[in-house]
């Protein structure tokens, strides 16, 4: 059975070592932490400034921290354990090739 390795890019560095690389050397400019971060605190931001409506900007706050969660939480570390079990894959083969081999 053949896994797919499009699931978790290997690091940067050619590894496939669940600690080296991130996911966000996968991203462009604007899928970044700081991007994500500053897009949020500015919608909420300016709801406030120019509403000035808690039943709007409190809502619009709550969905913000979803999508945080969501993008700087949930998915980095899905990522991080993709690439992990991808890795201990990927050792488990070459270990059977190399019995099979020897």
């Amino acid at each position: 059975m053949q896994r797919s390795a499009a699931v978790a890019p290997s690091g940067a560095d050619g590894s496939a070592d669940g600690g080296a690389g991130s996911i966000w050397e996968h991203k462009p400019w604007w899928c970044q932490p700081w991007t994500i971060l500053l897009t949020g605190v500015v919608a909420v931001l300016f709801s406030w400034l120019l509403l000035h409506r808690w039943w709007i900007t409190l809502p619009l706050g709550l969905a913000v921290l979803a999508w945080w969660t969501l993008f700087l939480v949930i998915v980095p570390a899905a990522w991080l354990q993709a690439a992990r079990s991808n890795h201990s894959a990927a050792d488990h083969t070459a270990q059977e090739q190399a019995a099979r081999q020897g």
